[in-house]
């Protein structure tokens, strides 16, 4: 008889959510929607786009990774993915690279009573151009909402993105 059919099979439990990043722990999965997009500089656009948030179990950080397409076609526009290092006195650090090269530093707050999320680059690497990135994120009702304003040199802080996404 073979012993591996006859043994029990094995009891998992959950995952671990690390403490620091529990007070985040709704913005875990996939989100979908749609968004507008403009600046001084270009003409304005819309997109369909998709976030993810992942986390490993027992580790104080959340995955990133975010795409984007034209609504007509379907093809791609743009990509970035990184790491949200939430801490628990209700900041926030974030790296983020984005697919045309730039770089993002960025450092914020966090509310988990009203899942609100407030970032500002600490440093923008790689951008000749772009000074300066804002992002707003809050959760209402179950969809996510978002804003990045963007600073260039020859443009001051300006809305540029705006989103909202359904969890999937």
């Amino acid at each position: 008889m073979d012993a591996e059919k006859n043994s029990p099979t094995p009891v998992t439990s959950p995952p671990v959510i690390h403490p620091a990043v529990a007070p985040l722990s709704f913005l875990l999965g996939t989100w979908r929607g749609q968004g507008e997009g403009g600046f001084p500089t270009i003409h304005s656009f819309s997109y369909g786009e998709e976030l993810f948030f992942s986390h490993s179990p027992n580790k104080p950080v959340i995955g990133y990774t975010q795409k984007t397409w034209k609504l007509s076609s379907g093809e791609p526009m743009h990509g970035e993915s990184g790491y949200w290092r939430p801490k628990p006195d209700g900041t926030m650090e974030v790296v983020i690279a984005q697919s045309n090269g730039l770089v993002e530093v960025q450092k914020g707050t966090y509310s988990f009573e009203e899942n609100v999320i407030q970032l500002q680059s600490e440093m923008v690497g790689n951008a000749s151009k772009v000074k300066e990135i804002r992002r707003s994120f809050k959760v209402v009702d179950g969809v996510l909402c978002y804003e990045v304003q963007m600073a260039t040199n020859t443009v001051s802080l300006q809305p540029h993105l705006k989103a909202t996404l359904k969890k999937l």
